[in-house]
């Protein structure tokens, strides 16, 4: 019929305009083939060599030519050359062993025909033997699908590699040395004491073990069961052998605290079992330290130092709640037993309650402490 006909003809001709229409579009978005930077980083004594390649595309836009094609001319380039560099060298931040690396002698960009690329070229001197590397960057902040690829090198072989892109603006190497076993050891153990002491649910499980009191070798048996069964369970998930999800973990912890609390107060004048709780309820907690190390960004060539700097911290911070705490309730059930008592007894309640609030939280309200 002709009608048919009609109808088809027409819908032939719409779905030849669509494909020009769409293939008008893809040009643009095929306009940037490859929007990577790559950046080598070569350590030695005295000095840190960077050498950066990035895509004709990026410095065609940052310097407004156009063709992009047209930046691998010399003639183009070179009257520029300072204009990118100082771009690129104020957005490009290398900290050495915690000091910012200022000034350095960058050389003359030059064009990459073959790579369809432009190379820069730097030297910074340092002053110590380098330990921990700090980079961060957003080269090219306009493509929020750059990324940038980092080549770390240390003895002329090529040691380490990291991409930063739009989420991940800053990338920490540690060097294969002495220096950088120090530098791990003084980044991760500060920061195990300082998640411990900054942790509510973590101190709050302690100071729920603490509360019967007990003599001080006693106690730090409990935390260093605690320590110990929170290691196996951290290590495990820092190497992604086993990682219950966060919404298991959370609420898990914060039943281990009112278990703590309920304990407390239903414990006559039988055996003391404070360390198996804190053993087993350690395995829990370690979940939840990982997270913490995740979020820190766990140097996987140190993972065994960073992993034993990050649980020393946290020991340490546990023995410091251990003797203030500890020394305080001494005092107190020394002077007068019965106040020790109340104290214990009104405090495991708080502890219950506290527990039961953030499971409640955490269950129905997706918070976490």
């Amino acid at each position: 019929m002709k009608w048919i006909e009609r109808v088809r003809r027409a819908v032939l001709a719409l779905g030849a305009v669509l494909l020009v229409s769409l293939g008008g579009l893809a040009a643009p978005l095929a306009a940037h083939p490859a929007p990577f930077s790559f950046a080598d980083i070569r350590l030695a004594p005295g000095e840190l060599e960077f050498t950066l390649v990035v895509h004709v595309f990026d410095v065609a836009h940052e310097l407004q030519v156009n063709p992009p094609e047209r930046v691998l001319d010399p003639a183009v380039l070179s009257p520029r050359g300072s204009a990118i560099t100082e771009l690129l060298r104020s957005r490009l931040q290398i900290a050495v062993n915690g000091t910012q690396l200022t000034g350095g002698d960058w050389t003359a960009p030059v064009p990459l025909p073959e790579r369809q690329a432009v190379q820069f070229h730097a030297r910074y001197p340092i002053n110590d033997a380098p330990a921990s590397v700090v980079v961060n960057t957003t080269l090219f902040p306009y493509d929020p699908s750059h990324q940038t690829f980092l080549n770390f090198y240390e003895r002329g072989d090529l040691t380490w590699q990291a991409i930063l892109d739009r989420d991940h603006v800053e990338f920490e190497y540690f060097a294969g040395t002495r220096q950088g076993v120090l530098a791990v050891i003084g980044k991760f153990v500060p920061a195990g004491i300082h998640h411990i002491l900054i942790g509510p649910d973590h101190l709050l499980f302690l100071v729920g073990l603490l509360l019967l009191g007990g003599s001080i070798r006693r106690l730090v048996l409990v935390v260093t069961a605690f320590t110990v069964a929170h290691s196996i369970t951290l290590s495990l998930a820092a190497l992604n052998a086993f990682t219950p999800p966060a919404y298991i973990v959370e609420p898990a912890i914060a039943l281990s605290i009112m278990y703590v609390g309920i304990d407390n107060l239903m414990v006559g004048r039988g055996r003391d079992v404070r360390i198996w709780i804190a053993f087993a309820f350690g395995l829990i907690h370690g979940f939840g330290f990982a997270s913490v190390l995740r979020e820190m960004g766990l140097p996987s060539r140190a993972l065994g130092w960073s992993l034993f700097s990050f649980n020393l911290g946290v020991e340490i911070g546990q023995l410091l709640v251990v003797v203030i705490v500890a020394s305080a309730l001494l005092v107190l059930w020394a002077r007068n037993e019965a106040a020790g008592q109340r104290l214990a007894f009104a405090g495991s309640l708080v502890v219950v309650a506290t527990g039961a609030f953030w499971f409640v939280e955490r269950v129905f309200l997706g918070g976490t402490v």
